[in-house]
């Protein structure tokens, strides 16, 4: 059974009800990690939640683009509407196979410090559904680790595919 989220803007980021943002420096220029982002075999890599990652729409990938995510515990279909190349990218999920958000989004900033050196922000905005939103704290509690956790487990990933 697949339920459907609505789609949102970038307002979303700044609106949802749920909101966790996380900020690490990577040791590479801003176009090596965008090509990790739209590489599907690197994610379950660094993001451990991540199962696979499967493209449904074809390259170059952009605006519209869509793709499937099998996580651990669901089923995940994305689409992009925001893309800018080495730069961002923003989606938000058009439908999970668990009753968990009536909307959610992530969004990845890129920002160049230094030569061979980025600034990563990562956000994600949730309109959780009945059973994530009565988890209250503990619901913030372990989205907010995984989160944080594929951001430290990228910085690694990057300093290994430096090597």
């Amino acid at each position: 059974m697949l339920f459907t989220c609505r789609p949102v803007d970038t307002s979303f980021f700044d609106t949802a009800p749920m909101r966790f943002k996380n900020v690490v420096e990577l040791d590479a220029p801003p176009a090596r990690v965008f090509a990790i982002f739209d590489d599907e075999q690197s994610w379950p890599e660094w993001f451990r939640a991540i199962h696979k990652v499967e493209w449904t729409s074809n390259r170059p990938h952009g605006v519209g683009s869509t793709r499937t995510v099998s996580l651990s515990t669901a089923t995940i279909y994305e689409h992009f509407f925001r893309w800018e190349q080495d730069r961002r990218c923003s989606f938000y999920l058009t439908a999970i196979s668990m009753p968990l958000a009536h909307a959610f989004a992530e969004d990845y900033l890129l920002e160049e410090l230094a030569p061979a050196r980025t600034r990563f922000t990562y956000r994600v905005a949730i309109e959780p559904r009945l059973a994530v939103a009565m988890g209250g704290p503990i619901s913030r509690m372990y989205f907010g680790s995984m989160f944080k956790s594929a951001c430290k487990n990228l910085q690694s990933y990057v300093l290994k595919a430096r090597t």
